[in-house]
């Protein structure tokens, strides 16, 4: 994994038509249990937490797996989301709690729908060399973050164009509709390659907030400079995206996502994301209580959050003879804070 020099919070830059494009570097986060892989997190951030229903952005390689261990994520919880799974090289093996198995393969939309509550793992398969792609979380919204989980498979086919490739794998975008059902307000999701020299054009959504995230190679969008491993936040009123890649530079990869703007208060903490503190916490107590790390939660747990010991369960069941799951951590000391 390539070094990420330390950088201001953010940068505001002036695009070409007039109006501010915001920069955001990345942090290094240890993902998983004890053989944790260092991945790229540039959202959410303290100044910016959602792009539409966006809230979250992990990336990962290309790491060498003989060295690294790869992806060894165990089970673990969601609710209120959905997690989209979008890998460049190697291949992930994923299960969850409503009995989907699937490999998740480059250039293949794999869509776990949280809702209420599930929990699944991660892990690369052992024939991969080399890991490299993406985790992207979104929030649902009030009218269907307590649904019952799904999970959808999809492959987009790719859109080719002068020097550029895009596979649209949500929402819509160069004449493509990837039509997979999000159970959000309308949102985005596209994988963009292009060669040097390429000038590409984009026809987007005036409504949509956008985020365009760097991967390889050198960038500018709307005359500002993109930095690898960096993401590009532009805000509502653009028709237009301008993506130019010098002629004497590498090819570039970037993910692109949009999405209206949510237009509610979220709580996010750790695989959690409520409406109040009350709610995550009774969430997790649930997940502790529900695979045996922890006695069941107090009536006064879960009537703070508006539930009740009669609820059915959230996180299970899950087959036998998989790895240990991993134990929520502590809450923090302090109530968690609404964003949005």
């Amino acid at each position: 994994m390539s070094n990420v020099e330390p950088v201001p919070l953010e940068t505001l830059c002036t695009a070409e038509p007039g109006y501010e494009i915001q920069i955001l570097p990345p942090r290094i986060v240890p993902l998983g249990g004890p053989r944790a892989m260092d991945v790229r997190r540039v959202l959410p951030q303290r100044k910016r937490s959602l792009i539409g229903a966006w809230c979250f952005l992990d990336s990962y390689g290309p790491d060498d797996v003989a060295q690294t261990g790869g992806m060894d994520v165990p089970r673990h919880p969601h609710t209120g989301l959905a997690t989209v799974s979008w890998l460049f090289m190697g291949q992930i093996d994923h299960l969850d709690s409503a009995g989907n198995r699937a490999v998740v393969r480059p250039g293949e939309l794999n869509l776990m729908v949280a809702g209420r509550g599930i929990t699944h793992q991660e892990i690369s398969t052992a024939d991969t060399s080399v890991l490299h792609g993406v985790q992207l979380w979104y929030a649902l919204p009030e009218s269907t973050r307590h649904m019952e989980h799904d999970f959808i498979h999809h492959v987009p086919q790719p859109v080719c164009g002068d020097g550029s490739q895009i596979r649209v794998f949500i929402g819509e975008l160069a004449g493509d509709d990837a039509q997979v059902e999000t159970f959000t307000p309308p949102l985005l999701g596209a994988e963009i390659l292009l060669e040097p020299g390429a000038v590409l054009e984009l026809d987007v959504q005036e409504g949509f907030e956008h985020g365009v995230y760097l991967d390889s190679g050198a960038l500018s969008v709307d005359g500002v400079a993109v930095e690898t491993e960096h993401l590009a936040y532009i805000g509502p009123g653009r028709e237009s995206l301008r993506l130019e890649v010098d002629g004497d530079a590498e090819p570039v990869r970037l993910i692109l996502l949009g999405g209206e703007p949510l237009g509610e208060e979220i709580v996010m903490w750790w695989n959690f994301i409520g409406r109040t503190h009350d709610e995550v916490a009774a969430y997790r107590a649930i997940y502790q209580h529900e695979l045996g790390f922890e006695a069941a939660p107090s009536k006064e747990i879960l009537s703070a959050a508006g539930l009740s010991p009669d609820d059915p369960p959230r996180f299970g069941p899950y087959p036998d003879g998989e790895p240990d799951p991993l134990p929520a951590p502590p809450l923090p000391n302090t109530r968690l804070r609404s964003r949005g």
